[in-house]
């Protein structure tokens, strides 16, 4: 049974730094795609990052600079560094998991997720 687990969101500054992190089960990250969704009140679920099964990443051009995708394959387990965050910032961050070991947010959003945690909520306030 896949599971993914977020944790790491919180109640931060503009200008403070998270890290969010999702532990996965049931599958392994070194054959998956991963990726960070979110998703604001009142707005439509956005891509954020991803991770190729073979580490390379994209982002989003609202982020690009200040987050960082990565994941540990030993642990099962994907990270999001935030730096820099912004009051725009503010969502509920979705993790995500593909069979596809190739992604592109593009693709996730179109054709859907395999696979969803429930989200960890993060606030930025200014």
């Amino acid at each position: 049974q896949v599971q993914l687990v977020e944790s790491g969101g919180g109640s931060v500054q503009t200008g403070g730094s998270l890290t969010l992190s999702c532990t996965a089960s049931g599958f392994t990250t070194r054959t998956y795609s991963m990726a960070w969704f979110r998703q604001a009140p009142g707005k439509e679920r956005e891509g954020v990052a991803t991770i190729d099964a073979d580490g390379t990443t994209t982002y989003a051009d609202s982020v690009k600079g200040r987050f960082t995708i990565s994941k540990d394959n030993a642990k099962n387990t994907l990270y999001l560094l935030m730096n820099r965050l912004e009051p725009e910032d503010t969502a509920m961050y979705y993790c995500a998991a593909d069979r596809s070991p190739k992604v592109t947010i593009g693709a996730l959003l179109y054709y859907g997720v395999d696979y969803w945690g429930n989200g960890t909520l993060v606030t930025i306030s200014s």
